[in-house]
């Protein structure tokens, strides 16, 4: 007889959606609104000990976002640079490791370097592990893993014949991270938008109203809590 799992969010994943429209419903340029997530994402971060997320993972600009005009996306990619330098410390001190995700080719150098600084300066920590999909997208992600996983069939380091749906998984972005338990959208949308295709196989969703900047940690909590009462079948049915 298949049973029902009942457990915590050990790790949730944030589509983090609404900004833009919440600095347009304040009469402000959308990217008064990514600020104003950036700030939101430094409270949810310190959220999660308490609440019993061990890992967090936030959806922060997406392959397809290189579509936005161009003035948004310049902004973004210095926010970005502006969150890293502002952050780092105050992130090493709070015990937080962070991670990036995603296809960092087309960022910028000195984005690049920021980033890779601030994994090295974290990489002992293992409070809550923060990974930030940045130039990120679900069918990117799985790609790329194929690519490497062919090389090493072709290089004749995997053999082909033992491929099976527990390999890919070693060849993505998030090969060091567990699958998400909850997935968590933002904003009113129901969609998942590329993001953690393959990872969120088996996850919980939850799409709320709230518009990012407003996601507080009061709503995180009794998102988090309320899923722990779920029952999570996995594919099984119940008898």
């Amino acid at each position: 007889m298949a049973e029902a799992r009942r457990t915590g969010a050990e790790h949730v994943a944030i589509i983090m959606d609404g900004n833009g429209r919440w600095a347009q419903a304040r009469g402000k340029p959308r990217l008064y609104g990514h600020h104003a997530g950036a700030k939101r994402v430094k409270e949810i971060v310190r959220a999660c000990p308490d609440i019993g997320v061990k890992y967090l993972t936030i959806f922060a600009f997406s392959t397809e976002n290189w579509k936005r005009t161009q003035s948004e996306v310049t902004g973004l990619m210095s926010l970005f640079r502006r969150y890293i330098q502002r952050e780092a410390r105050d992130l090493l001190a709070e015990g937080v490791r962070v991670r990036f995700i995603g296809d960092r080719l087309r960022l910028d150098r000195k984005l690049q370097k920021l980033m890779d600084e601030l994994e090295l300066l974290t990489s002992r920590n293992d409070k809550v592990h923060l990974t930030i999909a940045l130039n990120y997208g679900g069918r990117d992600e799985v790609a790329r893993a194929t690519k490497r996983l062919a090389q090493d069939v072709a290089d004749g380091r995997l053999d082909p014949t033992k491929v099976d749906e527990e390999t890919l998984p070693k060849y993505l972005d998030t090969c060091v991270l567990p699958d998400p338990d909850l997935v968590i959208r933002t904003s009113g949308e129901a969609r998942i938008s590329n993001f953690l295709l393959w990872q969120s196989a088996y996850a919980e969703y939850e799409f709320i109203d709230t518009l990012w900047p407003d996601f507080t940690p009061d709503i995180f909590g009794g998102i988090v809590r309320n899923f722990a009462g779920r029952e999570r079948r996995f594919g099984a049915v119940l008898t």
